[in-house]
Order: C-alpha cells, then structure tokens, then sequence
C-alpha cells in the first residue's frame, strides 16, 4: 500500500493513477490536481482540503468527520444541513456557542456533566481496554491527555500566560511537528487515576478562569507569550481561546463515546 507522511505534494499533478487504499498523513496537496484517479478507499488523515474541488466524482459510502465550514454538493450548500441535524440528535450542542460571559459557564456546566458520564461509563471497563485504539484512533487514556495538552495550551498558556506549561503526559495532535519543550510520548500508560487527576486539575482550572470571565474579559485578547511553544507567542482574542476548549471537550467526548461503544462489545 502507498503511504503519503509529511510529504510536500503541492500542485502535484496525478492522471490515470491507481491511489486506491492509499495513506495520506500530514502531506500538503494543495493546488495538486487528480483527474481520472481511483482512490477508493483512500485515506486522508490531518490533512485540510479547503477550497477544494471535486468534478465527475463519485462518492459512495464515503464518511467525513472534521471541522465543517461551508460544504456544496450538486450545487447544494448542505453544512447548514448537517450542523442541524447535529443540534438535533445532541440538543445540548447549541450551547457550545456562546456569546455571553454567562453563556460560557453554562457550557462548562455542561462538559462537566457530560464527561462525568462517560468517564464512569469507562471505569466499567477492563483498565486494559482505556488504552486500546478503535480504527487507529487515540485510546480512551490518550484522549484525556490530550485534552489536558488543549487546556494547558490554550488556557494556562495563552490566557494565563504561564511559558511552559505541559505535563510529561500531554499529548499534543499527532500531526503536530516536535515542538522543543513540548512532550509526546505515545508509549505511555499511565493508570487512569493518573489521568483523571491530572485532568480534574485542568478542568477546575478552566473553571476558575470561566467563572472569573466578565463580558468585558471575554472580548479582550490576551497578552503574547513571549517564549517557544504552541500556541505561537501571538496575541488572541479570549473568546476564541475559550471556544476552542468547548470544541475539543464536545467533539473528543463524542469519539470516546463512539469508541466506548465498540470496546464494551469486546
């Protein structure tokens, strides 16, 4: 099978290619063209196909999950569609767009909640099955750590100002290039006690910076981080800041529900 990692691919150009069952991880196609190319089966993992375009395609039994803007299919903008029908079957989504100081608390309210369920939903399992993959996806103890990366970024870096903020066991996405002082150790398996201490703290962290919000705060913008790391030492509006973080609680929650599902049928 062909495999695409980190590869440079831009303006490519691909005619008559069989990319069936292909890899593509972390490449950059963008401006690449492919005309009359099977790519059946195909994967696209960590890769942005923004602006692309798709003519005489076929797609059947294909499955997209990520960050959807606007979508045109058969000249039919359907993201409005989908982000509906998202509301629908999860009604406490909408709350993970608020515009208020209020409303942000009201959401972490409800990411408290939610994830208190799946986390004893977990605990009923066998320990060993948390740091078991579904379809190559993070284990259930490797989306908490990188939910514990998101917050010390985003919050105690960004917001708080805190330089260096990542524990040994921060997990950072893993298209994300090796960052120095950044750690991402994949091979640990920490108990998940560990972790969920670990996380407890970040989320009363969280907490306490939401509960201190004032509308005022929340549509200001924080100071740049002078040293090395991720997020870059820019100067962010609050709002986003704290927009990401529902983000990455609502959708990363959703898959370890999803993968809970497939482990508790082992």
């Amino acid at each position: 099978m062909a495999e695409f990692v980190g590869d440079d691919l831009r303006g490519s150009r691909f005619e008559g290619v069989d990319l069936a069952g292909s890899r593509f991880v972390r490449i950059r196609l963008n401006g690449a063209e492919f005309r009359a190319t099977d790519l059946i089966d195909a994967t696209f993992r960590g890769v942005d196909l923004s602006g692309a375009v798709l003519r005489g395609a076929r797609l059947e039994g294909v499955d997209i999950y990520g960050e959807l803007g606007t979508l045109t299919i058969n000249g039919v903008e359907v993201s409005g569609y989908v982000n509906a029908e998202l509301d629908r079957r999860y009604p406490e989504r909408a709350a993970m767009r608020p515009t208020d100081a209020a409303g942000f608390r009201r959401a972490w309210d409800v990411v408290e909640r939610l994830w208190a369920g799946t986390v004893e939903r977990a605990r009923a399992l066998d320990p060993a099955l948390l740091h078991e993959s579904v379809g190559g996806e993070w284990s259930f103890i490797e989306t908490l750590r990188h939910l514990v990366f998101a917050t010390d970024s985003w919050i105690r870096r960004v917001i708080l100002g805190h330089p260096s903020p990542w524990h040994p066991l921060d997990l950072p996405w893993d298209e994300m290039p090796d960052t120095a002082g950044i750690p991402r150790d994949r091979a640990a398996r920490p108990d998940l006690d560990v972790v969920l201490a670990l996380r407890r703290d970040r989320m009363d962290t969280v907490r306490e910076v939401i509960d201190g919000l004032s509308d005022e705060s929340l549509n200001g913008h924080t100071e740049p981080v002078e040293s090395p790391g991720w997020p870059a030492s820019f100067s962010f509006p609050v709002r986003e800041c704290l927009l990401c973080i529902l983000t990455e609680e609502w959708e990363h929650r959703l898959y370890a529900e999803r993968d809970l599902r497939v482990l508790e049928s082992r």
